[in-house]
């Protein structure tokens, strides 16, 4: 006889499915998207279109191959390119989404095991691929609409320069196509939340450990800290992106409440310190995809005792 193996309770039934998942997912990255789409140009949106294409085709032509059912119609690989081209820059080769989509799907969805068994978010994992494979084309500054390139928000703090906070919160300045506004990335937020499909644990985690490590390796490295300075770090970069559409993915982020807190904290330590001490002004990236390997740890530390358990030693 088949052994059934049952998870931990308690068990909840929800009339919820990925495909509807996905969807408030899309719909709640639109704001942050369109903006970008209007401020970047028609070259934002090739690329977002490219990097769609390149994951959902990579995911339909693999499931072929392998005689497998097709699961593109969850939308889980729309939405893997969205978050892709939303972490990418507006002046990237056009190959760049497409070899980052199916390095995306095939190498670390796919590969092992499909939607529910990849280990670090598929997105992300690319993003930092690409990084380190082509630094210098991954890291050159879009232009802006009056054709000049422009440093983003955290090398001009970098600088000791001051960053207008009206510009950083509509979205006015060089970045990623989906991380420049943060209104338009709060927005998506908002409607998340109130969908229930995340806990805004999570992003609160990663925002406020983000800002108290920060501050303080600050005051270790005797750098100043303003005002100024914070919202910077906050606003002008891709940490309010990440903390809430890549660091809520369901596959590799905690399910336990305080599992939660731990795993949105180590991403706020290790963003700081890649900051404050490493070579990269940034570090969310990076980041996400190493508290995606403690998840296991954080889950197995953090699973709730059965009740009447506690104390007792397990039977041999």
């Amino acid at each position: 006889m088949k052994t059934l193996n049952v998870s931990i309770s308690p068990h909840i039934r929800s009339s919820n499915t990925t495909m509807k998942i996905m969807l408030d997912v899309i719909i709640a990255m639109s704001p942050a998207m369109i903006f970008g789409y209007i401020y970047f140009g028609w070259r934002a949106l090739l690329i977002s279109v490219i990097s769609v294409s390149s994951c959902v085709l990579t995911e339909f032509i693999y499931e072929k191959l392998m005689k497998l059912p097709v699961t593109i119609g969850d939308l889980s690989a729309v939405v893997t390119g969205l978050v892709l081209a939303m972490s990418l820059y507006s002046t990237a080769p056009l190959w760049i989404p497409a070899v980052g989509g199916v390095f995306a799907i095939l190498v670390v969805k796919m590969l092992f095991g499909g939607i529910g068994q990849n280990f670090m978010n598929p997105a992300l994992t690319a993003r930092c691929f690409l990084l380190l494979s082509f630094s210098r084309i991954m890291t050159d500054y879009p232009v802006l609409a009056d054709g000049v390139t422009s440093a983003t928000p955290l090398s001009l703090a970098a600088n000791g320069q001051h960053v207008s906070y009206i510009e950083m919160l509509i979205g006015n300045h060089s970045g990623s196509i989906g991380e420049t506004s943060a209104i338009a990335i709060l927005i998506g937020a908002v409607y998340l939340v109130i969908r229930r499909v995340i806990s805004p644990r999570i992003p609160l985690a990663v925002i406020s450990s983000s800002i108290f490590f920060i501050i303080l390796f600050s005051y270790i490295k005797g750098d100043a800290v303003t005002p100024n300075f914070i919202a910077v770090q906050v606003m002008g970069g891709g940490l309010l992106a990440g903390a809430v559409f890549m660091a809520t993915d369901y596959t590799t982020s905690p399910v336990t409440s305080y599992g939660r807190i731990i795993y949105g904290s180590t991403i706020g330590l290790i963003t700081a310190i890649i900051r404050c001490f490493g070579g990269s002004l940034e570090g969310i990236s990076f980041a996400i995809i190493t508290a995606n390997l403690l998840t296991p740890i954080i889950e197995k530390l953090t699973y709730p005792k059965p009740l009447g358990t506690y104390g007792k030693k397990a039977e041999k």
